[in-house]
């Protein structure tokens, strides 16, 4: 088995189980050593809790950066989730160049918007200075409405694959080397991935999907996927297995209402190895 050495650059949510706070564990269960650049310091996520206290750690970030160059720190892979700010993404781009290892596998998810929408404290500045990290990137994984915002594409709520299919090419038009395409649904009852690798080669994956939406399970998906694929999946499978496992997250999480702000991912941990056939 290989063993990567993998950055992740996002916030941390102290409570609220997404950003750091997962992908740090999932990414040590799939075998690789698991680094963090955090963007931000939150008290909670932003999702259904009131006024978090907040700290921008972007000064810090060139000082990383530049310390580990000394010590001759470089990664196989840089994996960016939430970023807070137009001069956070300049920043990201500077260490992918700075702090990858030859052939380093550039993996990003936009994390800025979603149901057609920016969030909240982003604007239209930001989703293009976000389009010029995304056209840097080995992998892409945004949800339609990022990946609508990144192309100038119509947001559609309803489409078919011909729709998905021209996102996708679109983003690879713009750099980007493949695309993983999340929250795919064709009809109400199903949900799921759609890949299109660096060849142009198109896949689709769908599991069923639940009535109510969970806090952090994009960022399961992404660290997970980026997990999956560094230890030497297929695009298609990592993708497979990041999917499944978001879905068996948001299972075991069910019937808990005093647990509603993020999934008890830390419980389907061992199905994940089990995905992983580790």
């Amino acid at each position: 088995m290989t063993y990567k050495r993998i950055l992740t650059v996002q916030d941390i949510s102290c409570v609220g189980q997404c950003s750091l706070t997962v992908a740090l564990p999932i990414l040590s269960v799939c075998g690789n050593e698991t680094v963090m650049l955090p963007s931000a310091v939150l008290s909670t996520h932003t999702g259904g809790f009131k006024k978090p206290n907040f700290r921008d750690l972007s000064e810090d970030i060139p000082k990383i950066s530049a310390h580990w160059e000394r010590e001759g720190i470089y990664f196989d892979a840089i994996y960016t989730g939430y970023l807070g700010s137009v001069s956070q993404i300049d920043m990201v781009r500077d260490v992918m160049q700075r702090n990858g290892k030859p052939g380093c596998v550039k993996i990003v998810d936009p994390a800025m918007g979603d149901y057609g929408k920016l969030y909240a404290g982003f604007d239209e500045e930001y989703a293009l200075a976000m389009r010029k990290l995304v056209a840097e990137a080995d992998v892409a994984l945004p949800n339609i409405t990022e990946a609508a915002m990144l192309t100038g594409s119509e947001y559609r709520t309803e489409y078919d694959e011909a729709y998905i299919k021209e996102l996708m090419e679109k983003l690879r038009a713009l750099g980007t080397g493949a695309v993983v395409l999340t929250g795919v649904s064709y009809d109400s009852a199903h949900t799921g991935a759609a890949v299109m690798d660096e060849k142009g080669a198109f896949s689709y994956y769908r599991h069923a999907k639940f009535e109510k939406g969970w806090h952090g399970t994009g960022d399961i998906f992404a660290s997970a996927f980026t997990g999956a694929y560094m230890g030497g999946k297929s695009m298609a499978e990592a993708a497979r297995i990041a999917a499944d496992f978001a879905y068996r997250c948001i299972e075991v999480s069910q019937g808990d209402p005093t647990h509603t702000y993020g999934t008890k991912f830390e419980l389907a941990l061992p199905d994940l190895m089990g995905m992983l056939g580790r």
